[in-house]
């Protein structure tokens, strides 16, 4: 069974890289590795070293061996004194996902160059873009507190590459009718971004939502209970499927090897469990699971993006409608909770019925005002992938919606013009919405995976 994705700590390879040939000062390389390793210590990153230095090709070939072995999410390389710029072709043969590339700073003191480091980088970064092979970089000195702050951001970045090229991306009965643009070409998907995509059907799905004990019904509804939402229009006569719709999805992501989920959620599953699957789909998200509805696998692809960039709860939204500054965010009510006003509060997480036909359920709840927020998307277009993103905040919405419901004044951008390009790129009308500034994080991020960013 599969860890709580909040808790899976980035496993860090850090290989200190020189040559046959010691030049410049050595003595200051030495001391600058100490400390890089202090610096380490810090990230709060499960930090690996190999036994020794890398100086060739049999040492870095050694080297990459044990990051394997021990199961490396990223590679770091550091140039401490400038390395053996030899090496890099060998690296990004073997290691097919983002390297990320340290430069530490040279001694102010005297005249010798001490370590010729931003060089070295600069000499690996050109032999790996000529080979197509995606990097990041930090310079600085290991004891700046923002120097930390870079890496272990180029770090989470890396890693999240990694980890949307080995993700397996699950669809269960296909994209809702008519949303054509949200289908999922699993040969599309793969070519663009490596992600594998597979399909489960709906009878598939049953047999799972069917196959749950009444003893771990029952465990899962007091799990939810104890959450404390109130219900507005329901009773506790609803939870047992709710739980048991929650149950089978976590079962795709727990035992089906599933990182990112989406779900056919209508027409026909209101019909088949007499219920949506929106509360499970709003507790998975609240876990810091990647799950989108509809059908929309780039949609819950791009949660997995937010999630592994540290980004936090992501929730997925229609673009309802918007003017000159802000945009109008609703759906169902599938989004986390975390976004939302405290429980009890005007706007809080409620279980209600469905706006549309009164069938449960759905957690009810407006995104909290005063919020910093990016709102962003991934899709593909004629075969390749796309992204965009844009900061703003949310604001108190002008009136109240059933479903989720949220007002984002937008930074910098009319929402008029980018609704109009966004259209003409081919844009899904599905958003993806995050607590924070991180647009110009994703614009790194499509830049290391070879996505075209539109501004």
């Amino acid at each position: 069974m599969n860890s709580d994705p909040r808790k899976d700590a980035l496993r860090l390879a850090v290989i200190f890289l020189g040559r046959k040939r010691p030049g410049f000062d050595p003595a200051w390389g030495e001391a600058m590795a100490k400390k890089v390793r202090a610096c380490l210590k810090k990230t709060g990153f499960q930090v690996f070293e190999p036994k020794e230095k890398v100086i060739d090709d049999p040492s870095l070939r050694a080297a990459l061996a044990d990051c394997e072995r021990e199961g490396a999410d990223v590679i770091l390389t550091l140039h401490t004194t400038m390395a053996d710029g030899r090496l890099a072709p060998t690296l990004a043969q073997l290691w097919r996902d983002p390297i990320v590339l340290w430069a530490t700073p040279e001694n102010q003191a005297g005249e010798m160059i001490s370590s010729c480091s931003l060089v070295g980088v600069h000499t690996w970064a050109g032999s790996l873009r000529q080979l197509n092979h995606p990097f990041e970089i930090v310079y600085g000195d290991p004891e700046d507190a923002a120097l930390l702050d870079r890496l272990k951001q180029a770090a989470r970045l890396a890693r999240t590459a990694r980890k949307v090229r080995l993700a397996r991306v699950g669809v269960i009965g296909g994209q809702a009718p008519g949303f054509f643009a949200m289908s999922v070409d699993p040969f599309a998907v793969q070519r663009g971004v490596g992600a594998q995509a597979q399909f489960f059907s709906l009878v598939e799905f049953a047999d799972v939502v069917e196959g749950f004990s009444e003893e771990e019904v029952a465990r899962d509804i007091a799990a939810f209970k104890a959450l404390g939402i109130r219900h507005k229009d329901t009773t506790d006569e609803d939870l047992p499927m709710a739980s048991r719709l929650y149950l089978a999805m976590r079962h795709y992501m727990e035992n089906e090897g599933v990182d990112a989920l989406s779900v056919r959620c209508w027409p026909e599953m209101p019909g088949k469990f007499g219920q949506w699957p929106y509360v499970g789909l709003a507790r998975l998200a609240e876990e810091g699971r990647a799950v989108a509805c509809e059908g929309d696998g780039d949609g819950a692809l791009a949660a997995l993006i937010g999630e592994s960039l540290g980004m936090g709860r992501c929730a997925l939204s229609d673009w309802l409608e918007h003017d000159a500054q802000t945009i109008t965010l609703w759906h169902g009510g599938a989004a986390p909770m975390s976004l939302a006003p405290a429980l009890g509060k005007p706007g809080g997480p409620r279980l209600a019925l469905h706006f549309n036909n009164k069938k449960p359920a759905v957690i009810e709840s407006t995104l909290r005002p005063g919020m910093p927020v990016t709102v962003f998307r991934l899709w593909r277009l004629e075969g390749r992938y796309l992204m965009t993103a844009c900061e703003g905040e949310t604001i108190k919405p002008r009136r109240r919606l059933m479903g989720t419901n949220g007002l984002a004044r937008m930074e910098g951008r009319d929402p008029r013009e980018w609704f109009e390009d966004l259209c003409h790129a081919g844009m899904p009308h599905h958003v993806i919405v995050a607590q924070g500034a991180h647009a110009a994080l994703l614009k790194r991020f499509a830049r290391l995976m070879n996505i075209q960013w539109i501004d």
